[in-house]
């Protein structure tokens, strides 16, 4: 998937095409410090060739001689890529003299990484902070994520809603708490439903659930919500994960021996009907296995509702990671406002969370 190559090219065609020499730092996988070639970014140096339409070099390593010697030869115009930073435990770890080796290679320091915003690592905050005194700017695409999920958290058009799935409610606590206090409505969907579900004391069947704090904490939200958070009044359940599973559709709870994989179709007028009047809308998590058919149907449905708010108004914002594989998935990428290129970094912000990644820029 280039996606977030193709998300980044207005920043580097920006540098290249007013002839700058352009060094990029990006990291895939978890490779945990060690060199594997798996994870090796020369695939997306080659990608990013084809997209420009003109070479694009690349080092064996993102310090040290190759990288010294390949952006010494750079020409006006010209873009390098370094390999992998994960390849080094010191990235992660946020070391300053491993930040130092790449600061060095450069004059201006941009941030276009909002993926990787809410992390501490030496390329995002050790590197800016050795860049003192030099530009440090964000990336069009970070001004964009930046715009979109602040601006909605600090002024929002109403009613706002914010729909949270996935899987585990332990991933939304801190977003709960926090959206709790700004938005009209919580559309609560996905696996972590039956968590909520526990704790009204509704039967869950063989359906996923977190252990007791969690429902504990479940059974706060509910009481401090109140009718701001709605729950899925039915389900669509399987005997077992599979596209010919036996299927039912229940309400106010799951039978023995099933298991709930998606929302089911009285929750789609039940959720559909806040979405349709909302002027700002924020989806983060699926509303059910939304990857196999017949569990799609939800996240499907709830898609195109929000495809349709956005239509008649609203301000849509999905929320990266598998929000974003649903509504391509779907067709409707295009049809909304924005789609986040980071799920962790979306939440975190919709928490509350400042990033030091960002509060270090000079121009954000």
């Amino acid at each position: 998937d280039d996606r977030r190559i193709r998300m980044a090219l207005p920043s580097i065609q920006s540098v290249v095409n007013r002839r700058g020499k352009l060094i990029l730092i990006s990291h895939l996988g978890r490779p945990k410090g060690r060199d594997k070639p798996e994870f090796s970014l020369r695939p997306a140096a080659a990608r990013l060739a084809q997209l420009l339409d003109q070479p694009v070099a690349f080092a064996d390593d993102c310090v040290g001689p190759p990288a010294q010697s390949a952006a010494a030869a750079l020409t006006p115009g010209s873009a390098l890529v370094l390999e992998n930073l994960r390849f080094h435990a010191e990235e992660e770890a946020g070391d300053p003299d491993f930040a130092q080796h790449l600061a060095a290679l450069a004059d201006i320091y941009c941030n276009d990484a909002f993926g990787t915003a809410h992390r501490d690592h030496a390329s995002m905050v050790a590197v800016p902070q050795a860049m003192a005194g030099a530009p440090r700017v964000s990336g069009f695409l970070m001004a964009r994520e930046i715009k979109y999920l602040r601006d909605v958290l600090d002024d929002p058009r109403r009613p706002f809603i914010a729909i949270l799935g996935g899987k585990k409610i332990s991933d939304k606590i801190m977003v709960i708490d926090n959206l709790i206090n700004i938005v009209d409505h919580i559309l609560i969907g996905g696996a972590m439903a039956y968590t909520f579900y526990l704790a009204k004391g509704w039967n869950i069947g063989n359906s996923y659930v977190e252990d007791e704090p969690r429902v504990e904490d479940a059974k706060r939200m509910l009481e401090a919500g109140g009718e701001k958070i709605l729950l899925p009044i039915d389900a669509t359940c399987g005997d077992r994960f599979a596209p010919d599973a036996d299927t039912q559709i229940t309400t106010a709870g799951i039978p023995d021996g099933y298991e709930g994989f998606d929302i089911g179709p009285r929750t789609f007028g039940h959720f559909g009907a806040p979405i349709s009047k909302a002027k700002t809308i924020v989806w983060n998590g699926p509303m059910g296995v939304f990857e196999m058919p017949p569990f799609d149907a939800g996240t499907n449905h709830i898609a195109q509702a929000v495809a349709d708010a956005t239509a008649a108004g609203a301000t849509s914002i999905i929320g990266g990671g598998d929000s974003a594989a649903a509504i391509e998935q779907a067709g409707l990428a295009d049809q909304v406002s924005h789609i986040s290129t980071g799920g962790g970094a979306s939440l975190k912000m919709l928490e509350g969370e400042r990033f030091n990644a960002v509060e270090l820029l000079d121009d954000k």
